[in-house]
C-alpha cells in the first residue's frame, strides 16, 4: 500500500524517535515534538570560525571545522555569541533515517525575532537546512547573531527540523502584506544593546534592546542594515491537516528580506485550536538603499504543504506563546510597560 506524501505530524515523529531514527543522548523529550516540527537542541561544543562554508559532496562538517575554526567553546555552562561572528555548534540530536524520509530545517519563531542567522548542516550535502532522503548521521548549526549578542547553553533550541514522506508538492501559495495602520506599527531593534539570555523566557526589558515606531501616513521608511519587526495585514490560519511555511518574495519587488523563521504548525490562527485572528510576525530587515513600505504591500509570500495525516495535536495545545498574537516581539521580553 503507497503511503501518503507529505510531512510528517506528530505522532508520526514521535514513532520515528521509537524506532531510532532520531536519537540523542539521554534520549529525545517528548517535549521537543511539535504538531508538526521537531525542535533540536544545541550540544556542548561550538566553534568560533572565520567564515560560513558547506561540505564538499560526500565530506564531513567535523572535516571543514578543523580548516574554519578559530576557537572551541563549551557550551555546558553557557558561552555568549557575539553578534557579527558566525558559529558552528553541535547539536544533541543526530538521525538514522528510513528510505524515503527526509527532512528541512528552520529558525523556531523566537530566534528569527531575534534576528539570529541560523541553518542546519548535515554530512555530504552541499545546501543549508535541506536533510537528505535516508541520512544516518549527525546534526550541526551554522549561527550568525546580526543584532544582538546571545548566551546559550547546552540545551537551548534555536532551529526545528520538519520531517517529511517523498517530494511534497504546494497546495497554494498566498501574498502577506504588512500593516502599518496601528499606533505602534512595529519596533526597530536598537544598536549596541545588551546580551539576550535565550533561555530566560520574560526576562528582558523590551526597552533596552527595542524602540517603538509610529508610521506616518501609512508609510514606514526602512533604513539600510536595521531590523524591524512588524505584523502582517492579514489574519493568518494553517488549516489542521497542512503546514506553511513563509518564503521572502522576490526582491525585484522590494530591497528587503523578510522573515527568517518561516514555519507555522498545524491550527495556528485557527478557531478551533484558540488562535482565530493571529497575525504573522514579520522580521524585516531593509539591504543597501532606504526602502519606504506602505501600507499593505506585499512582503512575503505563504506555501502551504499537506500533512501525511491530522496531527493529534494542534498549534495552541498547551503551551504557546504566539497564538492569537498580534504586533509581539520574541518570548525573551517582557510586555512593553
Amino acid at each position: 500500500m503507497t503511503q501518503p506524501v507529505g510531512i510528517l505530524p506528530c505522532q508520526s515523529i514521535s514513532d520515528l524517535i521509537d524506532q531510532g531514527a532520531v536519537t540523542a543522548p539521554g534520549g529525545v523529550g517528548g517535549d521537543q515534538v511539535q504538531p508538526a516540527s521537531l525542535d533540536l537542541r544545541l550540544g556542548r561544543r561550538a566553534w568560533r570560525v572565520r567564515a560560513s562554508f558547506l561540505p564538499r559532496p560526500g565530506g564531513t562538517v567535523a572535516g571543514r571545522i578543523a580548516d574554519v575554526a578559530m576557537h572551541e567553546l563549551d557550551l555546558s555552562a553557557g558561552a555568549v555569541l557575539e553578534r557579527g561572528c558566525v558559529y558552528i555548534a553541535e547539536l544533541q540530536e543526530g538521525l538514522a533515517l528510513p528510505a524515503g524520509i527526509g527532512g528541512r530545517a528552520n529558525p523556531k519563531s523566537s530566534t528569527g525575532r531575534i534576528d539570529i542567522f541560523v541553518r542546519l548542516l548535515t554530512d555530504g550535502q552541499p545546501a543549508f537546512d535541506d536533510v537528505a532522503d535516508g541520512y544516518r548521521g549527525p546534526l550541526y548549526l551554522e549561527i550568525a547573531p546580526q543584532t544582538f549578542s546571545i548566551l546559550v547553553r547546552t540545551g537551548t533550541r534555536l532551529n526545528q527540523l520538519r520531517l517529511k514522506r517523498g517530494a511534497v508538492a504546494p497546495l497554494a501559495a498566498v501574498d502577506v502584506g504588512v500593516d502599518l495602520t496601528g499606533v505602534i506599527a512595529g519596533y526597530r531593534a536598537r544598536r549596541h544593546a545588551g546580551v539576550i539570555d535565550m533561555d530566560l523566557v520574560d526576562g528582558h526589558d523590551p526597552r533596552d534592546f527595542w524602540d517603538e515606531l509610529a508610521p506616518r501616513r501609512g508609510e514606514l521608511l526602512l533604513d539600510p542594515g536595521e531590523f524591524y519587526i512588524l505584523a502582517s495585514k492579514q489574519a493568518v490560519e494553517i488549516p489542521v491537516d497542512q503546514a506553511a511555511e513563509m518564503i521572502p518574495i522576490d526582491p525585484a519587488v522590494g530591497e528587503f528580506r523578510v522573515h527568517y523563521a518561516g514555519f507555522f504548525d498545524p491550527g495556528f490562527g485557527v478557531a478551533e485550536a484558540g488562535g482565530q485572528g493571529s497575525r504573522g510576525v514579520l522580521e524585516v530587515r531593509s539591504r543597501e538603499t532606504p526602502f519606504l513600505l506602505e501600507d499593505g504591500q506585499t512582503v512575503a509570500r505563504l506555501v502551504y504543504e499537506p500533512l501525511t495525516e491530522r496531527p493529534t495535536r494542534l498549534y495552541g495545545d498547551g503551551v504557546s506563546h504566539y497564538q492569537r498574537q498580534g504586533l509581539r516581539l520574541a518570548k525573551h521580553f517582557r510586555a512593553w510597560a
